[in-house]
C-alpha cells in the first residue's frame, strides 16, 4: 500500500502526489484566514502553519539528505544543471519546502482526528532521533541548528503524518465494477500525420497531406475487411512497431479508447483520427479477468488517494499559514564537498 513515505521521499511525482505537494506550496504563499493575526517569526522559524512551525534546522535535515542522495548518484557537478531560469538547487529547495509543509499539515490533521502514536511508536521515534544525532558531529549539529529533541520530534511528526494518511485511506473503500477496471487488447495500424524536425519538435502535416494519409488508411482498411491478415498489414503499413496494445480506461488517446472499448472480439474498426494520426483497430480480447483484478487494485489506490487529497485540501483551507521568505533565501546546500549526514528517511524506515 502507498504511504506518506512515498509521498514525501520520492521526487515530485505525477497524479495526486504532485497535487499534495503543490497544495502545500500554495498554503505557504497564502496569507492565512481573514482576521488572523500571526506573531512575528522567531530567529530560526522558516514557516508556520497554524499552531506548528518549521525551523531552519528541520529544513536542513531534509535538504542535506536529498542533497546527499543527488551527489551520491551524479556527483557535486549536478548542481550546475538548470532549466531556463530555474536551477536544480532552486527546484530541490522548493521541493523540500513543499514536503515539510505537507508533513506539518498532515500532523495537524492527525491531531484534529485525535490520532496518536502508540507507546511503541513513541519509543521508535526516540530511538530514530538518537541514531540520527549519533551520526552527526557536534559541529554539524551546530551548523544545522539542530538538537536531539528537535530531531525526535521530526520523526514523531513524520510518523503521525503517515499514520493519518494510512488511517484515512483504509476507511475509504469505493466499489469498482468489472467494466470500470477491464482491459481490452487490440492490434492497430497507425498512419502518422506528423513528422519531427532536426530538434525533435513535432511538425504537423498539412491538410492536403492528411487527406492523402487518410486515403491510404482507407485502402488498407478495405484489405483488412476483405480478409487480409491484420497483423501482416500492420507489419507492412503501420508507422509504429507497437502493434498489440492492452490498456484500461483513461490510459490511451480518448478516440482510440472509445473505439476499442466498443469493439467485439475480432471486430475491425473504421479509420479513426487520434492525436498521432489515423488508426485502424482490431479487437483481440474484450475482457481479461486477471488483468481486470490488477486494474481494480490500481483504481482503488488511485481513488483512495484522490479522496485523501480532497480531505487534506479542505482541512488546509481552514489553517493560517505564513512563510519567512527572507530566511528561506538565506539557506542553500553546501557545495564544498560530500555531505556526510545520516539519511533521515532510511533511518525512519528502519524503525517504522
Amino acid at each position: 500500500m502507498a504511504s506518506v513515505t512515498g509521498l514525501v521521499r520520492r521526487k515530485v511525482n505525477k497524479g495526486c502526489r504532485m497535487l499534495c505537494l503543490l497544495l502545500c506550496i500554495m498554503c505557504l504563499t497564502a496569507c492565512g484566514k481573514p482576521g488572523d493575526v500571526m506573531k512575528a517569526f522567531s530567529k530560526d522559524e522558516l514557516f508556520r502553519i497554524d499552531s506548528v512551525a518549521c525551523t531552519q534546522g528541520e529544513y536542513q535535515v531534509y535538504l542535506s539528505t536529498i542533497q546527499s542522495r543527488y551527489e551520491d548518484v551524479y556527483g557535486v557537478e549536478v548542481w550546475q544543471i538548470a532549466r531556463g531560469n530555474v536551477t536544480l538547487e532552486d527546484n530541490v529547495k522548493d521541493t523540500v519546502l513543499a514536503r515539510l509543509a505537507q508533513v506539518k499539515t498532515m500532523y495537524l490533521l492527525a491531531e484534529s482526528k485525535e490520532i496518536k502514536l502508540e507507546e511503541a511508536e513513541e519509543e521508535a521515534a526516540k530511538k530514530a532521533g538518537e541514531e540520527y544525532c549519533a551520526g552527526l558531529s557536534q559541529e554539524t549539529m551546530a551548523n544545522l541548528s539542530l538538537n536531539q529533541e528537535t530531531v525526535v520530534e521530526m520523526f514523531r511528526e513524520y510518523a503521525l503524518a503517515e499514520k493519518v494518511y494510512r488511517t484515512i485511506l483504509e476507511s475509504i473503500n469505493p466499489e469498482i465494477s468489472d467494466d470500470e477496471a477491464r482491459s481490452v487488447t487490440v492490434e492497430r495500424i497507425l498512419f502518422q500525420t506528423y513528422t519531427t524536425d532536426g530538434t525533435g519538435s513535432r511538425v504537423e502535416y498539412s491538410d492536403t497531406m492528411k487527406n492523402d494519409v487518410f486515403d491510404r488508411a482507407a485502402e488498407v482498411l478495405q484489405q483488412a475487411l476483405e480478409g487480409a491478415d491484420f497483423a501482416e498489414l500492420a507489419e507492412k503499413y503501420s508507422d509504429t512497431p507497437e502493434v498489440k496494445l492492452s490498456f484500461a480506461k483513461q490510459e490511451q488517446d480518448p478516440a482510440l479508447e472509445r473505439t476499442a472499448f466498443n469493439l467485439e472480439t475480432d471486430e475491425i474498426s473504421a479509420v479513426i483520427e487520434t492525436q498521432d494520426g489515423y488508426q485502424i483497430l482490431k479487437c483481440i480480447s474484450t475482457f481479461d479477468r486477471e488483468q481486470t483484478e490488477k486494474n481494480k487494485k490500481v483504481l482503488l489506490e488511485r481513488r483512495r488517494e484522490e479522496a485523501f487529497v480532497k480531505e487534506l485540501e479542505a482541512f488546509t483551507e481552514g489553517l493560517s499559514k505564513k512563510l519567512n521568505e527572507s530566511k528561506l533565501q538565506e539557506i542553500s546546500p553546501d557545495h564544498t564537498g560530500r555531505i556526510d549526514v545520516p539519511d533521515f528517511f532510511e533511518i525512519y524506515s528502519k524503525y517504522f
